[in-house]
């Protein structure tokens, strides 16, 4: 049976790059920024459904009293999986999936987003 990874939320899954001063796509990363804010660059491989939106019809009355079913709704991540993004070290939690270490950041973690233009 193949298990599946859900990202919860405004979760983003990030495969991080070896330590290195200059990233893939040729941004340099000085040693200063790297100890003093602690940055990591790496691949977007996974993101969660965004932040979630209430239904404005069930704001006021109580959750025993909705007649139908809601689904869920979400504002979507600027994230997509492929991107490349530099993100604050001290907010990702490290995990381990299928013999390969990721690290789980918040969409706010992340600074920057590079992404090939073919992509989108």
């Amino acid at each position: 049976m193949k298990k599946e990874l859900i990202l919860v939320g405004d979760r983003v899954l990030i495969l991080p790059d070896e330590d290195q001063n200059r990233t893939d796509t040729g941004l340099y990363l000085p040693e200063g920024v790297k100890e003093r804010e602690k940055v990591q660059s790496g691949t977007v491989m996974k993101v969660g459904p965004g932040y979630p939106i209430p239904d404005p019809s069930t704001l006021e009355i109580e959750p025993w009293q909705i007649p139908h079913k809601l689904e869920n709704r979400y504002f979507p991540l600027q994230a997509k999986e492929g991107d490349y993004c530099i993100f604050l070290r001290n907010a990702a939690i490290e995990i381990e999936y299928e013999k390969k270490k990721y690290v789980v950041v918040p969409h706010s973690a992340i600074l920057i987003i590079l992404r090939d233009s073919l992509q989108e």
